[in-house]
């Protein structure tokens, strides 16, 4: 079957947000990355910079967070009502067209769709530092910490709300290293998959 939707997980400056958008370009699709947050933070309620903070990160105090943090009286916490408000984003988009899904466990969220592509990108340490020292104008102590405390959370949200490993490679159709492969390459290898 045809792949319509792909979607992107990626470690903090690997690149794969720029690939995404650059196979969603060539294919001439959708490409859903910030763009989200608006809809999100429509369905659930919830301001849009607290969405752009939270939907795809845990919190900074880590999976305790989740564990500990307020509940509603149906049990839910905040963070819960976010997951299922991008969840039902995400659900949505898939159905109405073709597209390229940046990250927020979309992956997870699409598992069950035979018409679904889904690539992890990873990089390695020093070019994903040189990355993030230029896209950010910091400094190589800054970028570390930087690549370390969003994957970190980013691992965190995925591995709480969906019960898998984050990055672990058969929860993916293609993994791909784009500090080997290059950009290039690797938007050629998704598009040949496509």
């Amino acid at each position: 079957m045809t792949k319509r939707i792909i979607t992107i997980s990626r470690e903090f400056g690997s690149g794969g947000r720029f690939i995404g958008e650059e196979v969603a370009n060539k294919l001439g699709i959708k490409y859903y990355d910030k763009e989200i947050i608006g809809q999100i933070a429509k369905e659930s309620g919830l301001a849009p910079e607290y969405i752009k903070e939270n939907a795809e990160l845990s919190p900074k105090k880590g999976i305790f967070a989740y564990a500990f943090t307020g509940r509603d009286i149906t049990g839910k916490s905040v963070e819960d009502m976010v997951y299922e408000a991008q969840r039902k984003v995400i659900l949505d988009l898939a159905e109405k067209e073709p597209c390229v899904i940046i990250g927020r466990n979309a992956d997870y969220i699409l598992k069950d769709r035979d018409d679904v592509l889904n690539v992890y990108i990873h990089g390695d340490m020093p070019e994903k530092i040189q990355r993030i020292c230029k896209l950010h104008n910091t400094s190589e102590a800054d970028a570390v910490k930087m690549i370390n405390d969003i994957d970190k959370r980013r691992m965190t949200n995925y591995n709480f709300y969906t019960d898998q490993k984050w990055g672990k490679a058969a929860n993916y159709t293609l993994c791909l290293n784009s500090s080997k492969l290059g950009y290039d390459k690797c938007e050629s290898i998704i598009i040949e998959c496509v």
